[in-house]
């Protein structure tokens, strides 16, 4: 028998993570690798967050705080969320986490019995099956594909929901995808779940910030009010201010929730580091000017990245809305033989030839529920995505069979 407990059955390290862990890994053994896996700005985390961190330290906020996150942090939340969303939440109704990962496990282990169900439209973000999957939650996917541009449909939710169904987890701007939803979409999906109150949505905002050609970013409960009450609206600094290492998500919703997603936290990791949280603070309360830079040279590599895709053979490439990623398709590719007399079947096949051959890491679009595809983040600088781009138009044309 094994020691090890039959629930990690169930979920898979982060696909992910572990590209980006070979790719660095592959460099450091001087193999010559270009890494597009990683969801991770290239720019440095904004000076005066910096410096709030170093005064916190300065000033012996370095103690234990609050499950919940302190209270200067959930204040500078509460503003964030009327600022930018339009939305009213009081301190008591926010939680604080060691990154947006941990708001969405402290939210699904709070809420889940067994045998309930999470629709999750895929393509999707690698972790939210598996962290429903550890909740004993049931997850249910729902075919987004590029031809409906990755979006769930209205009449998709509709079908979806049961009576076992308690969440709909959107993510807009999307990883893998960077589609985003406009208001108008959103609220053809709001007025579905007005007619199935048993359904709670837990909006993922992460990249609500990076967003191209004029955009209007709206959330849920922004859209319709009237689901204000089971909405968990979920966001974080880890995109928008370059600040991934810091770990600091956070969480909005019913306090009768939150309480409870702080009860989990209170038995895990008690809260998220006090110094990352002084460092939010000021992130949330400080200037945004530096992200206009940043957002427009997003957008430049974006367009380098979509048109370079396209010329390549066998590969289509939509242009997104938002975040830092493109999903092309490369069903042109599957079927045809590589160099060495390997026949391609499947995304991660491709993948791994791109990395075996010339030396590109992406993720492969098994890992984010929807085949054939790949996804390439473009947070890196553009001399290395025009490297990578020509690697991979080379890697395409120097693959056999029909045309």
């Amino acid at each position: 028998m094994s020691f090890i407990a039959s629930r990690l059955d169930r979920i898979k390290p982060s696909p992910t993570v572990a590209v980006t862990t070979m790719a660095n890994e592959l460099k450091a053994a001087g193999k010559d690798v270009i890494g597009l896996g990683a969801g991770e700005p290239d720019f440095a985390t904004p000076p005066h967050v910096i410096e709030a961190a170093i005064k916190a330290m300065h000033d012996g906020k370095t103690k234990y705080t609050a499950p919940a996150g302190t209270i200067e942090l959930r204040e500078a939340i509460c503003a964030k969320l009327k600022r930018d969303n339009e939305l009213d939440y009081t301190p008591e109704q926010i939680s604080v986490g060691c990154g947006g990962k941990q708001n969405i496990y402290n939210a699904l282990m709070a809420s889940l019995d067994p045998g309930d169900e999470v629709i999750i439209p895929a393509p999707y973000w690698v972790s939210y099956p598996d962290i429903t999957l550890l909740a004993e939650g049931t997850p249910v996917f729902v075919d987004c594909p590029a031809d409906a541009g990755f979006k769930l449909q209205p009449e998709q939710l509709a079908a979806a929901i049961t009576p076992k169904t308690k969440w709909l987890i959107m993510n807009s701007p999307s990883n893998p995808t960077g589609a985003a939803y406009s208001r108008a979409e959103l609220k053809a999906l709001t007025d579905v779940l007005l007619d199935h109150p048993h359904v709670w949505i837990m909006p993922d905002d992460m990249y609500e910030l990076i967003v191209y050609d004029g955009f209007e970013f709206t959330t849920p409960a922004q859209v319709e009010p009237a689901l204000y009450d089971r909405t968990l609206t979920l966001n974080g600094v880890s995109k928008a201010y370059s600040m991934t290492g810091w770990r600091v998500g956070y969480a909005a919703g019913p306090v009768e929730l939150i309480k409870a997603m702080n009860k989990v936290q209170s038995q895990s990791t008690t809260h998220t580091c006090s110094i990352s949280q002084a460092a939010a603070a000021a992130a949330l309360n400080g200037p945004m000017d530096f992200l206009t830079d940043w957002v427009a040279q997003f957008r430049d590599r974006r367009d380098l990245v979509v048109k370079m895709l396209n010329d390549a053979e066998g590969l289509t490439c939509s242009n997104p809305e938002g975040a830092f990623y493109v999903y092309p398709s490369c069903a042109g590719v599957i079927g045809k033989t590589t160099p060495d007399g390997k026949t391609l079947e499947t995304d991660s096949e491709f993948v791994t030839y791109l990395l075996e051959s010339e030396g590109v890491a992406a993720v492969q679009g098994a890992a984010f529920g929807l085949s054939p595809h790949f996804r390439v983040s473009y947070a890196t600088s553009k001399g290395l995505l025009e490297d990578a781009c020509e690697r991979i138009q080379r890697a395409c044309a120097d693959l056999k069979g029909p045309r």
